[in-house]
């Protein structure tokens, strides 16, 4: 098996060949304003030092572009909000909670129908098809070209979001819907926010895959492009790009998997120190741990799969104020090598400051002979507190586990931390984030609601739907296996109800 690993970061590009499992050739390039042509640097740089040539299985991207998107409030379409449950959930309107220059953008129109479903699974009122064909006029009328369509439980029954959905391709066959259910859990505004998120990226999605196709192309490597996702897996393309939002941790997630990998640790603690900002996460059976509570993106409440991490304002392009010392934020980022100091720029950075205290060997160590002992004491002190007490947050106990350091920044992880057992460096630690995108597996997972069965029945019907799921993905159905299933009584509910969550990985179709 030959698989390319392509991690795009702040800073960096990163690409990596593995043959059977074992690291190749590793390549770092700077990240281009134009994030496809790193790319494509990458991968030439892959083929002039290695033997690649064009046999390879498959290539994984892992990517910041549709996070970023949203952060920097850029290329956002307009989207309808079509939320399907009167006469209940009417007093607080999609969009309610969002940022306000964020709803600016991003909202387009909002539609209120009647119908969705109760808790156990019955219709509240009949759904209101006319006025489901009104909302779609007028969001033709609008000229808006991406709606998300929410019901209330549509997790446990989605026909009222199928039959939105035909109705508005009817009278607007061109616009993207996005269906609430196939992305969220159950929490109504959390899974609608989810489903706004989605559908304002689908076009910047599209656009952004097919520029990655075009740079593979342009490689001449012959191989089938996946996308890495929020929970350690891969995602075939066209896959991917119907679903940007689980690919917004992406970059953490990869560096959490290629960390386990290089390491064969399968529980720890990875902290992963980039040019901008570092992440800590925690590996639980060699996967990500997952957060199971709603998590703010930019500002906006969600609750879909995301890993549980814990990112600050750190890393080697981070800026160095003194007088009094303040590190980061802000971040030369990708332009480190024209703006740090030792580098021959005039701006002080950590990679500057770790440079002077001989952590590093970069650039020219004399043009920083300015700086005084004691701000360098200080700065790493202050740096390696922070570290500390990041990692020392995402324990769940007090036990010691290994810590492992990854990323190009994490020179500046001490060698030893309190509380933890070892701080572990591993080989090839710049590109961990590009060795995890190629050994992605794919997944599927289902949270659904089931009655009316045995506790068995429920959870070997969940399983399947995650097969499914996983299969749709790009899975090999026969090397699927079970990760992790739970169930939870709802006792309160006839007709022995349970919430089932299921998760299936396997490799590659």
């Amino acid at each position: 098996m030959r698989t390319i690993g392509i991690d795009v970061g702040g800073t960096n590009t990163d690409a990596v060949l593995l043959i059977d499992g074992s690291v190749k050739h590793a390549v770092k390039t700077p990240t281009t304003p134009d994030v496809t042509a790193g790319i494509l640097d990458a991968l030439m740089q892959l083929r002039k030092n290695s033997d690649v040539g064009d046999a390879v299985d498959a290539v994984m991207i892992g990517t910041t572009h549709f996070i970023n998107a949203v952060i920097q409030r850029r290329e956002l379409a307009r989207v309808a909000a079509i939320r399907i449950g009167l006469p209940a959930s009417a007093s607080l309107e999609p969009f309610i909670d969002w940022p306000e220059d964020l709803a600016a953008i991003v909202r387009g129109s909002v539609h209120m129908v009647a119908g969705g479903h109760e808790y156990d699974g019955q219709p509240i009122v009949p759904f209101d098809r006319p006025a489901m064909q009104c909302a779609a006029a007028e969001i033709a009328k609008a000229g808006i070209h991406s709606a998300a369509v929410t019901s209330i439980f549509s997790p446990l029954d989605p026909e009222c979001e199928h039959e939105a959905a035909r109705l508005l391709r009817e009278i607007c066959p061109r616009v993207d819907i996005t269906l609430s259910h196939e992305l969220g859990r159950i929490g109504l505004l959390e899974r609608e926010n989810a489903a706004l998120l989605n559908a304002a990226l689908k076009d910047l999605a599209r656009r952004t895959v097919n520029a990655f196709e075009r740079a593979l192309a342009s490689s001449g490597i012959r191989a089938p492009l996946y996308l890495t996702q929020n929970d350690g897996t891969i995602a075939r393309a066209e896959h991917a790009s119907a679903f940007p939002i689980f690919s917004f941790a992406s970059g953490p997630t990869n560096s959490m998997r290629g960390a386990a990998f290089l390491s064969k640790l399968n529980d720890a603690v990875v902290i992963d120190v980039g040019g901008t900002s570092t992440d800590v996460g925690c590996l639980h059976r060699n996967f990500p741990r997952q957060a199971n509570n709603a998590v703010q993106i930019c500002g906006v409440r969600t609750l879909f799969r995301m890993p549980d991490l814990l990112s600050i304002g750190l890393g080697g392009g981070s800026l160095v104020n003194y007088a009094p010392l303040r590190i980061g934020p802000d971040s030369v980022g990708f332009r480190l090598t024209d703006e740090a100091i030792a580098f021959g720029g005039s701006t002080l950075t950590l990679t500057d400051v770790a440079v002077a205290a001989g952590l590093i060997e970069l650039g020219d160590r004399r043009k920083l002979a300015y700086m005084s002992p004691s701000l360098i004491s200080d700065a790493m002190a202050t740096v390696q507190r922070r570290i500390g007490e990041a990692a020392d947050r995402m324990k769940l106990d007090a036990a010691p586990l290994p810590l492992i350091a990854v990323g190009g920044g994490s020179f500046l992880v001490p060698p030893q931390v309190p509380g933890f057992s070892e701080v572990v460096r591993v080989e090839h630690y710049t590109v961990a984030n590009a060795v995890g995108a190629a050994i992605s597996q794919v997944s599927g997972e289902i949270d659904r609601i089931f009655s009316g069965m045995s506790r068995d029945e429920a959870m070997a019907q969940a399983e399947e739907l995650a097969r499914k799921k996983a299969i749709e993905a790009g899975a090999n159905g026969s090397t699927l296996e079970l990760v992790d299933i739970e169930d939870l009584p709802l006792a309160y509910l006839p007709g022995n109800t349970l919430r089932v969550r299921a998760r299936v990985i396997g490799r590659i179709g």
